[in-house]
Formats: C-alpha cells, structure tokens, sequence
C-alpha cells in the first residue's frame, strides 16, 4: 500500500523536474490523504499537471470509491513474495483493466508514509529519495468519474503497487508503491508500450537511492499537518551520510523565512527613505 504521501517542492522546481507546467494551482501539503488532491502528469496530456483526488473511481461506478491502491498482481501473489514472476492480472481486473492500458499517470511526491503491515500508521515511516531532495513519481492509473446525483466531474487516480521491495521489508510492511526511475517515467506514459514492457516496470523498487524513518504517529490523522511530523523519532533504515529529508526541508523553510524577512527590512528602509 501507501499510505499516505508528501509534496512541499516548489511548483517551480516541479516543474523543471518533469518537464511540464501546472494548469490547475499549485498547492504543498505535508500529509496527502485518500480524498486529497495530488498532483499528476497523465499520458493524455503529459507537458501538463493536474490535480486529481487521490482515491480512483472508476467511470461506470455508481458511487464514489476512493480506491487509493492497485495491485499489480491482482489476485495473484496474495502471499506478497518479492520475487514473484507470474501474470500481472491488473490487466484483467474489471476495475483497472481499462486505465492499465490506456489512462498511467505520475503522481508527483516527495516523500510517501508508510506503516508496518500490522501497526501501520500507528509505527509510521517517511520514505524518500536520498542525496538532493526532488519530487518524483508513483506510477498511477486514472479515470474520470461523474456523479450521477450533481452531475459534478471528479478526476480520480490510484498507485500502483507491487510487493515489496528491501526496503519496505525492513519496516515490516508488505507491500510497495510503485516508484518509477526518469526513463521508467516516459515508458509508463506511452501507452504504446508493449505488455511485456510494461509488465517488467511492475516489479518492486529499487531501493538503492531511498531510505526512511520513523515519524510520529500523529500523522494518521488526516487533518494532521505542519513539517514537525516530517521529524525523526528514530534512527534511519539505513545509515544516513546527509541531510535527512526533514533537515532539507526545515533547512528550505528556514531559508525562505530569511529571504522574506530580509525583503521586508529593505521594503521599510526603502519607505523611511
């Protein structure tokens, strides 16, 4: 699974990353929940970003279904093997056949929040890139549901999942989203890409560049927010050789504070003079 997801980037830096520009507002939010918007980047429209619900909805649903996840396998590898090599059946289930083939999307994230697969968001770990903190992507699948009752429009998307990968096994829990390289990035939004192509992406992550720490539990609340959840509670998964992911972005948020108050002081100077 996953559980739930962070973006403070700057939409600037967003958009240099992925090569796209947003045409819905930018937004940051520490702690992205099921029902919360999400930033995406669909096959449909990829030099764009978009905010969806996260929580897919299929278009033939009578009501709204806030499905946040989508196993690769299906029904297959219910016992979550990390080596699993049969059939992904995403491909045959009635709720996601359509959108695998023809409607992958990015969902954009800094970090995502995970649990042990009994605690879960109860012993909650943040997951994010090493090095430099940047955005990246989930794989994602989308549709667009309409509800019968208003008539209102609703953009829905779901992560893909996989079992789970190093990892993810180190904090117990036992499954993974799908986290894609750059190059990964462009095969999943050619939906010309063979299904043997694709089948090879929906494999768990590597976890070379990633690492994770604990968090307080306070983040299990979906009204929960402000950047001292990011904080570690713990030691890291793996030995840390920078900035951990909250150091970054408290170093970034103090930056910025810095910046503003020093434009502040020169805007009064500027008027008393």
């Amino acid at each position: 699974m996953c559980g739930r997801a962070t973006l403070l980037s700057n939409h600037r830096i967003v958009e240099k990353r992925f090569n796209a520009s947003y045409i819905d507002q930018p937004f940051e939010n520490v702690n992205i929940s099921a029902g919360n918007k999400v930033p995406v980047i669909t096959c449909e429209h990829p030099n764009h970003i978009q905010n969806f619900t996260l929580g897919f909805t299929p278009s033939w649903a009578h009501k709204q279904t806030y499905i946040i996840n989508a196993r690769a396998e299906g029904s297959n590898n219910l016992d979550n093997d990390p080596h699993y090599i049969g059939p992904q059946e995403i491909h045959q289930k009635p709720m996601f056949r359509k959108a695998i083939k023809s409607q992958r999307c990015l969902v954009i994230v800094d970090a995502f929040i995970e649990g042990s697969k009994y605690e879960k968001l109860n012993k909650p770990f943040l997951v994010y890139p090493t090095g430099k903190s940047q955005p990246f992507a989930l794989a994602g699948i989308y549709d667009t549901w309409e509800n019968p009752l208003t008539g209102k429009i609703h953009h829905t998307v779901a992560i893909v999942t996989t079992a789970a990968n190093r990892l993810m096994q180190r904090i117990g829990h036992h499954r993974s989203p799908l986290a894609l390289t750059k190059i990964q990035e462009e095969e999943w939004l050619n939906t010309d890409l063979p299904k043997s192509k694709l089948n090879q992406i929906m494999k768990p992550f590597d976890p070379k560049y990633f690492n994770a720490y604990p968090i307080s539990k306070k983040i299990k609340s979906p009204d929960a927010t402000g950047i001292t959840l990011l904080k570690p509670i713990g030691q890291s998964v793996y030995k840390e050789h920078g900035r951990t992911f909250y150091d970054q972005v408290k170093y970034e948020e103090d930056n910025i504070y810095s910046i503003k108050a020093e434009r502040l002081v020169e805007g009064d100077q500027f008027v008393l003079f």
